[in-house]
């Protein structure tokens, strides 16, 4: 079972596919965060602060590290996200800008040069983007939005831009014919509707996956990419 993860940002995809990862026993697959992609990639900026090109570049770079990280782990594992979560980012920003942040209260955004070239190659990554969903991925599991963003600097992102995401993934999910499961609630039950579901194996007990899926998730460095030491490439 090559099961992904999906939702957009602040749903809690990590801490539920830490836990389903520790109470099932399957491998779980994920791409290095922006936070930690930015000091390699373009250090001294902010997502924010980056150009339709950079984004572009940065989306690339962890598509490739997913899709390198799920070539490893065979036919199962459990995917934080999937490789369709990336594209739909950048396709977003076609509708909200480059930058959310800056154009959170515009009811439209100025279609630039930029925007229109950004608007151009980010629908061509589309395209393998949505093939290694459809070939890489058994069923998608769909975390709705049921908690408020998590205010802490490194999600440049505005309410709109959530909603937006959350449609979009889903309908390409949809599109494609991949089998999804929603699955709301506390991490618990998250948990329980997911792996009696797909009839997923259960090696420990819930609370102990609950309580090793925490402590991975409290040892999670949650600094910002301009606090972090540039990395050479």
């Amino acid at each position: 079972m090559r099961l992904a993860v999906s939702g957009t940002y602040s749903t809690g995809k990590t801490l539920t596919t830490l836990a389903l990862s520790h109470y099932t026993g399957i491998p779980r697959s994920a791409a290095k965060t922006m936070r930690e992609l930015l000091p390699l990639s373009v250090p001294g900026k902010t997502l924010e602060e980056c150009t339709g090109a950079e984004i572009l570049m940065l989306i690339t770079r962890r598509n490739t590290e997913r899709a390198v990280n799920e070539s490893h782990l065979g036919d199962t594992f459990i995917s934080d996200g999937s490789s369709l979560h990336e594209w739909i980012y950048g396709t977003v920003r076609v509708l909200v800008g480059i930058n959310p942040t800056a154009t959170a209260t515009l009811d439209t955004v100025e279609r630039t040069p930029e925007l229109a070239f950004f608007e151009e190659v980010i629908t061509q990554l589309g395209v393998p983007a949505k093939q290694h969903a459809k070939a890489g991925y058994d069923a998608f599991v769909r975390l709705p939005v049921e908690f408020p963003m998590v205010a802490d600097g490194h999600r440049p992102v505005n309410e709109r831009f959530r909603v937006l995401a959350d449609t979009m993934i889903q309908d390409e999910v949809d599109a494609l014919g991949i089998p999804t499961l929603t699955a709301g609630g506390t991490v618990a039950e998250r948990l329980r509707t997911i792996t009696a579901h797909f009839d997923l194996p259960r090696v420990i007990p819930l609370d102990e996956a609950l309580r090793r899926a925490e402590a991975d998730y409290a040892a999670i460095d949650t600094r910002s990419e301009l606090e972090r030491e540039p990395v050479g490439v």
